[in-house]
C-alpha cells in the first residue's frame, strides 16, 4: 500500500493536473477581484433622467455633484436621504473610503449644458470633476499586454511538452512510438492462421526458445536474431506477426518502417537506437517493423541517395549486430519486395530466417475459408473444396473477402444462412465484379458476345488439355467485362506443360474467332483475350524456354515477384525484334487452330450460342448437354463434370483423327 501512495505521489501527470489547478485558481482570483473592485468604483446609485436632476437642484434638494466624463453622480441632502445600502457601505468600507464621505444616490447621463455651473452655483449645490480613472485601466491593460500572454505561452508549452514527449515534437521527435502489445492482447493467435503451415513452424520454433530457452540453450542452440517475412501482399504476413504477440505472451513492439523517416536530418537512427533500449530495457520480447523496405533498400549511391534512410539502415545494422541473443530479444520484419532490400541486412547474423508467406495451395485455401467462415451460418450445399478449386492464386484476403460478401448477398436476397450459390456469386464478384442489371446491350451486341463467350467454352472443351467449363454469361460486370466463361481446374496444379499453354492460347484466341466466322468482322471485345494470349507466348519464349527458334536462353527476368511480377528483357534490340517476330507467329497457329476447331463445330457453336442468348447465363452442364446432343453422344451416368469434358476430349480427339485420315 506504501508502495502504491508513493507511485500515486510521483505520477509525473498528476503533479501536472496539481500545476493546472494553481493557474486555474490564480486566474479565478485575479478575475474576482477585478469584479470587485469594479464592483467599488462603481457605487451602484439609482439611474434618473436629466429633467429630473434639474428639477432637484432648483428644488435645493442636491448636496453634491460630482461630475463624470459620462455620468454626473449626485448626493441629496440628508433630510432627502433613503435608508443606507449595506452593499455600498461594504464596498465604501473594503475601499478605504473616508466614512464620512457620501455615497452618491442617483446618477444621470452627462448632458452638454452650458447653464450647468451657473445653476449648481445658484442652488449652493457643491461640485467637483471627477479625475480620470487611471487605476482600472492601467491594470486591465497590465492584464492583457502581458499578464495574459504569458499564461497563453505557458499553457502553449504545456501542450506542446505533452505532444512532444510522444514522439511529435522537436524534443521527442527522435523517441520511438513503437505499439506495444503485451501478453493476448491482439487477439489472434497461430489457431487464427491458416493455409501457411511452414511460416507457422518457423515461427513457433522461436515462440518456444523464448518460452523455453534452456532446451535448446543446453544443446548449444542460439535464438535467431531476425526473421523475415516475405510474400505477396494479402497473404497474412501481418496477421501472422499478431499471432507471435498472442502465442509469445511476452512484449511484442509493432511499428512500420515508414515510421522512422522524418524530415529531420538523424530523427530515424535516434528512433532505431530509442526502439533497441526500450526492448532491451523490456527483454524477452518480439519487434516487429511492418514494410521495413521503406528503410531497408540497398545503399546504391550512382542515382543519389536519401542520406537520412541511410542512416537510419545504418544505425539499424549496428543495432543488430550489438544485441546480444542471451536476452531473449527477437526482430521480426515483413516485406514484398525482397530484392530492393541491401545485402548486409540480409546476411546470417541479422535475419537469420527468411519465411516465405506465399499464395497458398489447395489445401490451405480450403482451410483459410474454413476459418473465415466457422462463425458464418452455411447450409449443407456448402462445399468449401469447389470454392478453394475456383479460386486458385486467391490470397488469404481475398478469401475471407469472398466469404464475406457471400454473407452479403445471402441477406440481401432474404436467405438465413449462405448456400454454395451464394459462395460462387461471391467469387464472380470478387474476380469480375457486380453484374451491371442495368446496361442492355442492342440484340446484335448480345449475339455477337454470345458467340464470343460460347467460341471461348466450346475450344475449351473440345482440347485434351484445356480446364473444364463451370459457367457461361453475358451479363456485363463492373469491372468492364460483357461477359465471361468460368472455368475450374479438375486438380491443383503447379506446372504447365506446353501442351497447356499452348491450348491457353488457342482458347484465348477462340472468342475473336467465333466472331470472324459468324460475323465476317471483328469487335474491340477480344482486347483482353489478346493480352493475355500474347503475354503467355511471350513467357513461353522468353522464360519457359518452348522456342525451337531461341531454345533454352532467358530472355527475360522478372522483377518485384511478389506485386506485380513484370518481366524485364535481358537482351539487345535485334533479339527483341526476333521475339516479337515469334510471338507473332505463334499467335496466328493458334487463331488458326481456334478456327478450325469452331468451323468443325458450327452447329454446335450456334445452337449454344442461341440457347445462352435466350437464358444470359448457362452452367457448365447444360452447355455439355447441348454438345452431347449435337454430336449424338449418349447421356454419362451420374457423375462430376469432369467426367462429362472427358467425354468432349475423347470426342475432339476422334475427330482430329478423322482429319488427320482424310
Amino acid at each position: 500500500m506504501d508502495n502504491q501512495n508513493n507511485r500515486n505521489n510521483n505520477d509525473p501527470k498528476k503533479k501536472k493536473q496539481g500545476w493546472g489547478v494553481v493557474m486555474m485558481t490564480t486566474i479565478l482570483t485575479f478575475f474576482v477581484i477585478m469584479g470587485l473592485y469594479s464592483m467599488m468604483q462603481d457605487k451602484n446609485p439609482e439611474k434618473i433622467s436629466y429633467d429630473k436632476f434639474i428639477t432637484l437642484v432648483e428644488e435645493k434638494k442636491v448636496e453634491k455633484v460630482l461630475i463624470d466624463p459620462n455620468k454626473l453622480y449626485i448626493t441629496l441632502k440628508d433630510s432627502e436621504k433613503k435608508e443606507k445600502d449595506p452593499t455600498a457601505e461594504f464596498f465604501k468600507e473594503f475601499s478605504g473610503e473616508d466614512e464620512k464621505e457620501k455615497a452618491p444616490d442617483y446618477y444621470t447621463g452627462a448632458v452638454r449644458d452650458e447653464k450647468l455651473v451657473e445653476r449648481l452655483d445658484a442652488a449652493g449645490v457643491k461640485f467637483e470633476q471627477e479625475p480620470p480613472d487611471t487605476m482600472s485601466a492601467m491594470i486591465f491593460e497590465i492584464f492583457i499586454t502581458m499578464v495574459l500572454p504569458i499564461i497563453l505561452l505557458f499553457v502553449l508549452f504545456n501542450f506542446f511538452m505533452k505532444r512532444m514527449s510522444k514522439g511529435g515534437g522537436m524534443m521527442g521527435i527522435g523517441k520511438s512510438n513503437a505499439k506495444v502489445y503485451v501478453e493476448k492482447e491482439t487477439g489472434v493467435t497461430f489457431q487464427d492462421v491458416a493455409g501457411q503451415d511452414e511460416a507457422k513452424e518457423s515461427l513457433q520454433e522461436v515462440v518456444d526458445f523464448l518460452h523455453n530457452p534452456g532446451k535448446y540453450t543446453g544443446i548449444g542452440a542460439k535464438l535467431p536474431k531476425g526473421a523475415l517475412l516475405v510474400g505477396p501482399p494479402g497473404t497474412g504476413k501481418t496477421l501472422l506477426a499478431k499471432a507471435v504477440a498472442g502465442e509469445a505472451k511476452v512484449p511484442f513492439f509493432s511499428l512500420s518502417g515508414s515510421a522512422f523517416v522524418e524530415m529531420y536530418v538523424g530523427v530515424g537512427a535516434s528512433r532505431v537506437r530509442d526502439l533497441f533500449k526500450q526492448a532491451q530495457q523490456m527483454a524477452p520480447c518480439i519487434v516487429f517493423i511492418d514494410e521495413i523496405d521503406a528503410i531497408g533498400k540497398s545503399r546504391d549511391t550512382a542515382m543519389g541517395g536519401n542520406d537520412e534512410r541511410e542512416q537510419t539502415l545504418n544505425q539499424l545494422l549496428a543495432e543488430m549486430d550489438g544485441f546480444d541473443t542471451n536476452q531473449g530479444l527477437l526482430l521480426l520484419a515483413a516485406t514484398n519486395r525482397p530484392e530492393v532490400l541491401d545485402p548486409a541486412l540480409l546476411r546470417p547474423g541479422r535475419f537469420d530466417r527468411r519465411i516465405i508467406v506465399d499464395k497458398p495451395d489447395l489445401k490451405g485455401r480450403i482451410d483459410v475459408l474454413k476459418v473465415h467462415s466457422k462463425d458464418v451460418k452455411m447450409d449443407e450445399t456448402v462445399d468449401l473444396e469447389a470454392i478453394a478449386l475456383a479460386t486458385s492464386g486467391a490470397v488469404g484476403s481475398d478469401l475471407a473477402n469472398m466469404i464475406n460478401e457471400a454473407a452479403i448477398t445471402a441477406v440481401k436476397h432474404g436467405r438465413q444462412v449462405v448456400s454454395q450459390k451464394d459462395l460462387f456469386e461471391a467469387v464472380e464478384v470478387v474476380l469480375v465484379g457486380k453484374e451491371k442489371k442495368d446496361r442492355i446491350m442492342s440484340e446484335e451486341e448480345r449475339k455477337i458476345v454470345s458467340y464470343h463467350e460460347v467460341g471461348h467454352a466450346l475450344v475449351s472443351a473440345l482440347q485434351k488439355d484445356s480446364e473444364p467449363v463451370q459457367k457461361i454469361t453475358i451479363v456485363p460486370r463492373t469491372m468492364g467485362a460483357l461477359g465471361y466463361v468460368m472455368q475450374t481446374p479438375e486438380e491443383e496444379k503447379f506446372l504447365n506443360t506446353k501442351k497447356e499453354l499452348e491450348a491457353m492460347l488457342v482458347g484465348a484466341l477462340a472468342g475473336r474467332a467465333a466472331e470472324e466466322i459468324v460475323f465476317d468482322t471483328v469487335t474491340t471485345g477480344a482486347s483482353n483475350d489478346i493480352e493475355q494470349a500474347t503475354k503467355i507466348a511471350r513467357a513461353m519464349i522468353t522464360q519457359y524456354g518452348m522456342s525451337e527458334k531461341f531454345g533454352l536462353i532467358g530472355l527475360e527476368s522478372i522483377q518485384n515477384r511478389y506485386l506485380d511480377g513484370r518481366p524485364v528483357m535481358n537482351c539487345g534490340e535485334a533479339t527483341a525484334a526476333e521475339i516479337d517476330s515469334e510471338v507473332m507467329d505463334m499467335l496466328k497457329k493458334a487463331y488458326a487452330e481456334a478456327k478450325r476447331l469452331l468451323n468443325e463445330n458450327r452447329e454446335a457453336l450456334d445452337k449454344i450460342a442461341a440457347f445462352l442468348i435466350e437464358k444470359e447465363t448457362i452452367t457448365g452442364k447444360e452447355f455439355m448437354k447441348i454438345f452431347r446432343e449435337v454430336k449424338g453422344i449418349e447421356e454419362p451416368e451420374e457423375g462430376s463434370e469432369k467426367k462429362e469434358v472427358r467425354i468432349a476430349m475423347k470426342d475432339s480427339e476422334e475427330i482430329k483423327e478423322q482429319n488427320v485420315e482424310e
